[in-house]
């Protein structure tokens, strides 16, 4: 039975959330008009319904999570999004896969942060939640789903597959219910893409609060005082939307197979790039509050951050990106509304700012090249010339369709390398950043002139070059760019290393902020420079693996024959086995310990299955496989120095809805860096091109001994079956099963069960199929006279894998580096808010 009232619900209070958020912005509008605080009747009335509002998106969020984890599928996104098969930490994942459902997450953090203002910012309430409830709005609008003529506004998350969905069966059957949904995307089944969306969304949701604090202060002509309750949250944005990158990066880096954690995406840009301004425009309002300088500078990076996530939304979701990106969503008919939404911003802010641009104050005192000023000014700027280098070419299908609206034709395409074409540019601007935060620390606690300058520059500079110098040594580095890198990066460390020393010493620890965020930001260009500049391909090789591939993959690809050793990089790799995770059963266990059944997430174990010695399965008992779209290859390594040995599984995965098989790596965690090793290739012996020897028949009886391909093999005798792949047979059905044993090196056994049906009076011999023994045998004829049986047998090539295999040396020091520049926006964050804190309960705020 379809659970229609439920989605009713959703649907109704998506409406309500609309309407309220649309009144609430009209109150509070008409408080801020009137000068209104606290509990004067306009603020309250917006209150009020900015919280019935807010209650409204967490109870449609509530019940679409309800409807997604229940499995009812009779509506379009659960059913789109989520199965019965899915981990209930997936399950919150299926949330936000749809554009439906992060618009709808993304206004579940703009109502909860709108909470936190409204209790704890009455002098800026009515300006500063008129901004939050218009935008509320605009996203309540993105999943309302009302049609109004030929106009649809909105795309509901809580519509019924029948109505979306153009099947024949809804003709028969309107209440018809699937079994089972299409599932989320095997790829996104990691445990980054349920933390790393949400922080994204709430790394969003904070860039709105400055915003509006800043529109807010124009508003009402009060051109600084915005500044003070604005920062803490502009320094908390930074750090929630950067962390967001950063898990984004490391999803990537363990879950995809380019070798790397960045790959220049216009997905991935579109976040990066406001998050670059965003960083700027915290510059220069510690710049402002400091020195009552940089007013402008700050209100207009403050605006163009928030604006740059509304063109980054567009960018990601109405599709214009389709042929640009794998990462962005297809249209939903929501481009128009995105558009709406961005250029109502746009315009409404221009017209603000022009309005009072002239009265806005501005410093006399120009600032000088001594000054601390002038350095953050400076590194802001390089942060917002980082930003743009990447926006235009980012923006090339934007541009292209601008032309064609205008008649007009472009083709501007996407770099063909990005790695290569961002990359070259966006080093030069981090070297900058590196030495502009290394000296920029020192103006900033320190009135400076060039002698004093000089002094305190000589310690870091001094230090920095030795240290480089040791270590470009060692390393034995050659390339003169890299050497810069490092020479900046190490400068960074010191002197921020220097200062924090000097703050722990003068017991200022809540200033320490700062140096500790640039220390960890110098940490991941030198991580990046090393992991990136540094990486190796070590899985070498000097003959064509095949015609088909380029020079490149032949030279950079080992192939590895299933228990046959090969040397590699200073060890000796062995191809052991092809396994599946079962749920309830630690790690890997074999194909080969398993049948299938008739439903690929249940196969029933051959035989005993034992872990470290501890019994998780008898023969027979059926096993649930939550993913079996997944193989993973086990691959040996054993030092040829020490003989110590690990094991890395890494991963293939036939993902239909990538339409493609994807690979990913396994990692080996070790103090030098990462050795980062995926298959390539797999085998398939179902492939038509997979050649086979002739059919060979053996007859045998219960005990005889026989080769297999080289192995020795047992038949140990017929097993009569009551059912066949869960198929019940009649009384005048029979299947007989032979068990062969084939013994394989180290010990191991490999079970062969091949059978003989009698079903409705037709025979069926089915061929059974071993990759791990690389053989099909057939149970051709049984001879009950004297209990002997006709094998027939066909062999191929060993079981092999392709692989590749890099080194991504001092990659630790990335992640241990971005540890540290999060504890430094953390605490930086902590000490504005304290301020903000201090002054608001003096009534200065």
């Amino acid at each position: 039975m379809a659970h229609i009232g439920i989605g009713n619900a959703g649907h109704l209070l998506v409406i309500i959330s609309f309407i309220t958020s649309i009144v609430a912005a009209i109150a509070y509008g008409k408080a801020a008009v009137n000068n209104e605080l606290d509990n004067q009747p306009w603020v309250k009335f917006g209150r009020f319904t900015f919280i019935t509002h807010g209650l409204a998106v967490l109870g449609s969020a509530a019940i679409l999570f309800i409807i997604i984890y229940n499995n009812y599928f009779e509506y379009h996104y659960a059913w789109s999004h989520s199965s019965k098969n899915l981990a209930v930490h997936y399950m919150i994942a299926c949330f936000w896969e749809g554009q439906e459902g992060s618009f709808l997450i993304w206004s579940v953090f703009n109502a909860l942060l709108g909470f936190i203002l409204i209790k704890t910012n009455k002098k800026w309430e009515a300006p500063v939640m008129t901004i939050f409830a218009l935008v509320q709005a605009f996203l309540a609008s993105m999943i309302l789903g009302v049609v109004i003529g030929d106009m649809k506004i909105g795309s509901s998350p809580f519509m019924l597959l029948r109505d979306v969905v153009d099947n024949p069966i809804f003709l028969i059957n309107p209440n018809f219910v699937p079994e089972d949904g299409t599932g989320l995307n095997p790829l996104l089944q990691n445990y980054w893409m349920v933390i790393h969306p949400p922080m994204t969304f709430l790394g969003f949701a904070c860039t709105l609060i400055p915003f509006s604090f800043c529109i807010a202060g124009l508003w009402r002509k009060d051109y600084t005082d915005w500044i003070r309750p604005a920062l803490p949250w502009t320094i908390f944005g930074g750090v929630i939307l950067g962390t967001a990158i950063i898990m984004g990066g490391y999803w990537a880096y363990e879950t995809l197979n380019f070798g790397g954690y960045w790959n220049w995406d216009p997905v991935e840009n579109a976040v990066y790039i406001p998050w670059l301004v965003l960083i700027a425009s915290m510059h220069t309002m510690i710049v402002f509050k400091k020195s009552e300088t940089a007013l402008k500078t700050s209100i207009v990076l403050v605006i163009a951050t928030f604006l740059l996530i509304l063109y980054a939304t567009f960018l990601v979701r109405s599709g214009i990106l389709g042929n640009a990106s794998v990462h962005s969503f297809t249209d939903l008919g929501l481009s128009g509304q995105l558009l709406i939404y961005l250029l109502f911003f746009l315009i409404a802010s221009i017209v603000i700012a022009a309005r009072v641009w002239k009265d806005i104050p501005t410093s006399e005192k120009e600032a000088s090249a001594y000054s601390r000023e002038f350095w953050i000014f400076i590194g802001a700027l390089t942060l917002c010339l980082m930003a743009f280098q990447v926006l235009v070419p980012t923006s090339f299908p934007v541009f292209n369709k601008i032309v064609e609206l205008f008649g007009g034709l472009s083709s501007l395409a996407q770099p063909a390398d990005q790695v290569q074409f961002y990359s070259k540019w966006q080093v030069w601007f981090a070297i900058g950043i590196a030495l502009l935060s290394g000296t920029g620390q020192f103006f900033f606690w320190k009135k400076m002139d060039k002698d004093k300058l000089k002094t305190a520059l000589a310690f870091p500079v001094i230090i920095s070059l030795l240290l480089s110098a040791i270590i470009f040594v060692i390393a034995k580095m050659s390339n003169p760019l890299y050497i810069l890198v490092l020479v900046a990066g190490m400068y960074s460390i010191v002197s921020n290393g220097k200062i924090l020393i000097d703050l722990f010493k003068s017991g200022s620890y809540k200033l320490t902020g700062g140096s500790v965020a640039h220390i960890g930001i110098a940490m991941m260009l030198i991580g990046i420079m090393a992991s990136e500049g540094y990486s190796r391909i070590v899985s070498k090789n000097t003959t064509t693996i095949s015609r088909d591939f380029t020079e490149e993959q032949n030279s950079n690809m080992i192939v590895l024959f299933r228990n046959d050793p090969k040397p590699m990089a200073g060890y000796y790799l062995q191809y052991k086995s092809e396994n599946i995770k079962a749920e309830n059963i630690p790690g890997h266990i074999e194909k080969s310990w398993v049948r299938p059944t008739e439903d690929p997430h249940y196969k029933v174990a051959k035989h005993s299955i034992l872990i470290d010695g501890q019994a998780y399965a008898e023969e027979g008992d059926t096993l649930y496989f939550r993913n079996p779209e997944n193989t993973y290859h086990e691959v040996q390594y054993t030092s040829m120095d020490s003989s110590k040995t690990f094991t890395l599984f890494p991963r293939v995965q036939q993902n239909e809805d990538m339409g493609s098989t994807v690979v990913s790596p396994d990692i080996k965690k070790l103090w030098g860096g990462d050795l980062y090793t995926f298959v390539a290739l797999q085998n398939d012996f179902e492939d038509e091109f997979t050649e086979w020897s002739q059919p060979e028949t053996k007859n045998l009886k219960p005990g005889d001994r026989f080769f297999i391909n080289d192995y020795v093999a047992e038949f140990t005798g017929l097993v009569r079956l009551t059912k066949v792949n869960g198929l019940e047979l009649g009384v005048q059905d029979a299947a007989v099963q032979a068990n062969i044993t084939v013994f394989t090196e180290d010990g191991k056994q490999v079970k062969l069960e091949p059978k003989f049906i009698i079903k409705d009076k037709a025979v069926g011999k089915p061929v059974e199929m071993n990759q791990e023994v690389a053989t099909r045998v057939a149970l051709d004829n049984i001879y009950p006279e004297n209990g002997s049986i006709d094998l027939t047998i066909e062999t191929t090539q060993k079981d092999w894998i392709i692989l590749q295999a890099i080194e991504k040396p001092q990659i630790n020091i990335l992640w241990i580096g971005t540890i540290i520049m999060i504890v430094g926006f953390i605490i930086a964050t902590r000490r504005r808010y304290v301020e903000f804190m201090k002054m608001r309960d003096k009534g200065l705020a």
